[in-house]
């Protein structure tokens, strides 16, 4: 049974009375001061103790604080020299007393036992919250930090139909469901549907992008990887019909996607139609040439180009994939190498990968692109023992297939998709890059695991996803 002052004036200390009358579930003995009647509930509470006194004067406060001991003080004062008056007072009376105080004016109190309730902010935060697309944060309960946030799953977001098992969290995690008005505590195989709202706790950094992540939808590949495509050319590396293919392509890209500006960067640049060429594509202003005439280290200027420009997707062919994917695996950005037919040949998507967990992390951008593109995907349905990993992706397609209009063919087969793919040319793949795509190529050939045999597509069109293990 713990004992609180409230000194209490004005409106809002009349509604927080009238608040305090109807808790009943605690046992605490309230000691009510106040100077002015109509701070008062129209009908005195008897489980209140009342005093008739001027909180400023040091004399009358000094009585009663020395005669009671008190767990906690509450100041709720409409007038701010009353308020700073009643505080320096109980702080000339006990230095260690625990005091709540609601500040309407900034008065920059700070104080190891005093806790400041700064009420413009308050207000800010609950009008805010009123306010659409704005995630929810508990100011009452934990720290108050945002560490506990309340999200809405939009139509269109990259979440929707994803297994709570299968998204990503990191110092963050998903606490409850909200759907038709029932509370769903989630465990793996959960499925997020439009409208739910979730309950997630965890670093408050971590859940702001969390919301942001959330409310993307698609259309905006390249984004979140970044706004601009970029394509490498050496002039010593490639000949003229590679560097035709290349551009080629990556204007077809360009024109699609919605990405602002297509970069070329030309390194070991060398005098000819190909740089006559590049140099009238400078004529766009979305499209940017950036020549380099020194010999420096191709690692080097790419390094530097993605941060400046804030790449979103890295364009090359073959060749430079092989001998540098390694690093390019280090970017973390999607890498499209291109085929020998010609992009605008391009006419469905392939998925073979069965990583549940991988391919619900990437299949908001496999349905971005392939929208974008306006191409159907296909996705294989090759393990004849109908694993639960491949159930659940097909689920998963299935259900965003319907949401986004977007057609999805789950083809259904015993026989090898490879041996079924290889003659065709008319295809985009999609291949997580992970590290089984760095297996040396002679090893990879044996393995069951159909992500090592990206190889065998070579001469296709392929987009390595970087995956966030």
């Amino acid at each position: 049974m713990k004992k609180i002052l409230v000194i209490a004036d004005g409106l809002l200390a009349n509604v927080f009375l009238q608040r305090l009358e109807d808790l009943d579930a605690t046992d605490n003995i309230y000691h009510i001061v106040y100077y002015k009647e109509n701070t008062l509930t129209k009908k005195r509470s008897d489980k209140f103790i009342y005093y008739h006194i001027d909180p400023t004067s040091f004399a009358k406060l000094s009585m009663l604080l020395e005669d009671v001991e008190f767990y906690q003080v509450m100041l709720i004062l409409g007038n701010k020299m009353d308020l700073q008056a009643t505080y320096e007072n109980i702080r000339k009376i006990d230095a260690n007393q625990s005091v709540v105080i609601l500040d309407k004016w900034n008065l920059g109190i700070v104080h190891q036992h005093t806790t400041v309730i700064d009420m413009r902010e308050r207000v800010a935060n609950i009008l805010s919250n009123y306010l659409p697309d704005i995630p929810l944060f508990a100011q009452n309960i934990g720290l108050g930090q945002g560490e506990i946030m309340e999200f809405k799953i939009p139509f269109g977001s990259a979440y929707v139909y994803r297994h709570v098992g299968n998204i990503e969290q990191k110092r963050w995690k998903i606490a409850a469901i909200y759907r038709k008005q029932e509370i769903l505590l989630p465990t793996s195989k959960t499925m997020l549907v439009p409208d739910d709202t979730i309950l997630a706790v965890g670093n408050p950094n971590v859940l702001k992008g969390v919301y942001k992540s959330i409310n993307r939808q698609f259309g905006q590949f390249p984004l979140p990887f970044g706004q601009n495509i970029y394509v490498l050319i050496d002039m010593v590396m490639m000949d003229s019909k590679q560097i035709d293919m290349l551009c080629n392509d990556a204007m077809i890209m360009h024109s699609k996607l919605n990405s602002k500006k297509l970069v070329f960067r030309v390194v070991n640049a060398k005098y000819g139609k190909v740089l006559d060429k590049l140099k009238k594509y400078q004529r766009s202003t979305s499209i940017e040439v950036i020549f380099d005439f020194l010999d420096n280290e191709i690692k080097d200027v790419i390094l530097q180009d993605v941060d400046q420009f804030y790449i979103g997707v890295f364009i090359t062919n073959g060749n430079f994939f092989r001998e540098y994917k390694r690093f390019l695996y280090r970017l973390r950005l999607p890498v499209l190498k291109i085929g020998k037919s010609g992009f605008f040949n391009i006419k469905y998507s392939v998925l073979l990968s069965y990583d549940s967990e991988k391919v619900e992390q990437l299949s908001s951008v496999i349905f971005d692109l392939s929208s974008q593109l306006e191409i159907d995907i296909s996705l294989f349905d090759f393990q004849s023992d109908k694993s639960e990993e491949g159930e659940k992706i097909i689920e998963h397609f299935e259900s965003l297939s319907k949401l986004f209009e977007k057609k999805v063919n789950i083809i259904s087969t015993d026989k090898n998709p490879i041996r079924e793919l290889v003659p065709k040319d008319d295809f985009l793949q999609f291949v997580i890059f992970d590290k089984n795509i760095l297996t040396p190529t002679p090893l990879a050939f044996f393995s069951t695991n159909i992500q090592k045999h990206y190889f065998r597509f070579m001469d296709k069109y392929q987009l390595f996803l970087p995956y966030e293990s």
